[in-house]
């Protein structure tokens, strides 16, 4: 391995057999290349579906009402169905042992007003919980408490777009916004992973805001994240299911009426995600898989063509007292030493490649293309050993050849 004579003749054959080397690791760097554009465009897809529930928490249920399409119980249809505060404790009530978090929300736009800056902007009434529901985090400050709900006190938290746009330089808490003719002081400034326009939100105590509406007590949406470490995605969806029946039966809509009270369950679209992500996955892998096996099939093919073309130089070295060992080790690491130069151009042409399409391809929901370290060193190291293999088998072979016989292949 470390003779430095055999060293200086692999690196002879290659200089003399430019060709023939290209040949034989252009397969190996193809070969790395394309599991490594094709992983890193899957990984891509991945993370694009990924960050569609990034907004909100992954657990979540989410239940609102319209318009009854059905009569039922000697009602008409076409009857509007609102929720209240009612409502929603029942509905956290029911099984309150599968609830991790919860809020009611009652949204509305209204104008706001800081100095000399306003703007049209939504405003949700809601409790603590909307904290989790909607995966915010404080940038300054704090969340809305159950005091600030028991007292009906006029604090705001505001989203980071909403400091920029409004308050501008400095700190933003104990500033105060007029909100709708209402002054409400600022308790804190979120960030939100659904990005800026999420960021343009403002979340007053909902008993507040309730108050301002005339003393209402209507709820747009029930919010509901489920205890994950107690549902499985399979329980959730039956367990949203059983939400939606039992509302519709306190609310006399008919059970047959899919617009009177409706539930989104992240659970089922997550189920419906990691199915076609599994899919997707074994798609890929079976693609690159291949590929990595085409590479391989293709260097036994031109090993095999180099070992005949070079018959009688091994001819020749046994003639002059050249062991069968030292034939097939020259063979075998001049093999691995091509397959490792021409894996690290497949590596550093592939991962050039993810780099250079960063997120050019988020129209077409591939957002982020890469490959992990791990997965590329496992395909270089099976790269390598069919490599080692590949020039094994023909030099063994041909290393058992008479001298007299080598000599006499054309």
């Amino acid at each position: 391995m470390f003779d430095l004579d055999r060293w200086q003749e692999i690196f002879s054959s290659i200089r003399s057999n430019v060709l023939r080397t290209v040949l034989s690791g252009f397969t190996v760097a193809l070969g790395l290349f394309i599991f490594i554009v094709l992983f890193g465009i899957g990984q891509g897809l991945q993370n694009a579906f990924s960050e569609g529930f990034a907004g909100d928490a992954k657990n979540l249920i989410t239940i609102y009402t319209g318009k009854t399409t059905l009569a039922y119980k000697g009602l008409q249809s076409d009857r509007s169905v609102s929720m209240n505060n009612d409502d929603y404790d029942f509905l956290v009530n029911t099984d309150k042992e599968k609830v991790g978090a919860a809020s009611p929300r009652y949204a509305t736009n209204l104008m706001v007003k800081y100095g000399k800056e306003s703007g049209l902007y939504q405003v949700h009434g809601a409790e603590p919980g909307e904290q989790v529901i909607e995966n915010r985090n404080l940038v300054e400050g704090r969340y809305i408490n159950s005091f600030d709900l028991a007292r009906k006190q006029n604090v705001a938290v505001i989203g980071r777009m909403v400091q920029r746009d409004l308050i501008k330089n400095g700190g933003s808490i104990g500033k105060e916004l007029d909100i709708n003719g209402t002054m409400f002081k600022v308790v804190g400034v979120f960030s939100d992973d659904g990005g800026d326009r999420d960021e343009r939100h403002i979340t007053v105590p909902i008993t507040t805001l309730q108050q301002m509406k005339k003393g209402s007590d209507t709820v747009n949406t029930v919010y509901i994240a489920y205890n994950d470490k107690l549902l499985n995605p399979q329980d959730a969806i039956k367990y949203g299911d059983e939400l939606r029946d039992k509302l519709k039966a306190r609310k006399s809509v008919s059970p047959d009426d899919e617009n009177g009270v409706r539930v989104w369950n992240n659970a089922k679209n997550m189920n419906d995600t990691f199915v076609f992500m599994a899919v997707l996955t074994a798609i890929v892998g079976f693609i690159g898989l291949g590929t990595l096996l085409a590479g391989i099939i293709g260097i036994s093919n031109i090993m095999v063509y180099i070992v005949k073309e070079r018959t009688k130089e091994i001819g020749v070295r046994k003639a002059i007292g050249a062991k069968p060992a030292g034939i097939v080790a020259l063979i075998v690491q001049e093999s691995v030493v091509i397959t490792v130069i021409s894996g690290f151009v497949g590596i550093g042409v592939g991962v050039l490649t993810l780099s250079l399409i960063g997120d050019s391809l988020e129209e077409f929901f591939i957002k982020n293309p890469s490959v992990g370290w791990g997965s590329i060193f496992m395909a270089f190291i099976a790269l390598v050993f069919s490599g080692l293999i590949a020039g094994f088998v023909p030099a063994y072979r041909a290393s058992r050849i008479k001298p007299i016989e080598a000599l006499r292949t054309e």
